[in-house]
């Protein structure tokens, strides 16, 4: 019997380690797919156009961004602040964060009040650099630097230069 729940834990934590391995798996853990995605790749594209929110906080902003992409962070989101910047409820609105988590959390507060066109880019800003698509710093300008949160979730920025830490400790 003892074997018998050895092997049991063992195999549970094989999946778990499993879905910390597949971006698709992690979503799914973390998500409740209320919101729907958008692909990079549509985003990208030019007839679309989006309003775009960045949900992550000043720091990861600062770092680099989507180009045009409003920060609106995470940890202080005002709904009101936020709805000053949006030109009507049906626009198309794609939010995103550094995977895809947080945004998922703002979008759903964007519905909540009536927005009926909102998206959650997929796989956020990680996804983004990783597809080749550009970024830009705080001043306009093309960058590779990627701010990845916190060590655990770096890994899932798999091309650019990861950059750690807070850049308040550098000022």
């Amino acid at each position: 019997m003892r074997i018998f729940i050895t092997l049991f834990i063992s195999i549970l934590s094989s999946f778990t380690i499993q879905a910390q391995n597949n971006l698709c798996e992690l979503l799914k853990h973390y998500n409740s797919q209320d919101v729907p995605y958008i692909s990079v790749q549509e985003l990208a594209m030019p007839k679309t156009k989006a309003i775009i929110l960045d949900a992550r906080e000043f720091e990861e902003y600062h770092i680099s961004h989507i180009k045009n992409a409003i920060l609106v962070g995470y940890n202080n989101f005002d709904i009101k602040k936020a709805s000053l910047q949006l030109k009507n409820k049906h626009q198309l609105i794609v939010v995103y964060c550094s995977v895809g988590i947080r945004s998922e959390k703002i979008a759903k507060q964007l519905q909540k009040v009536g927005y009926t066109n909102v998206f959650n880019l997929y796989g956020g800003i990680f996804e983004w650099k990783n597809a080749d698509f550009p970024i830009v710093d705080s001043d306009g300008n093309h960058t590779d630097n990627v701010h990845v949160y916190s060590r655990a979730w770096s890994k899932w920025l798999l091309k650019g230069t990861k950059v750690y830490g807070s850049i308040l400790e550098k000022i």
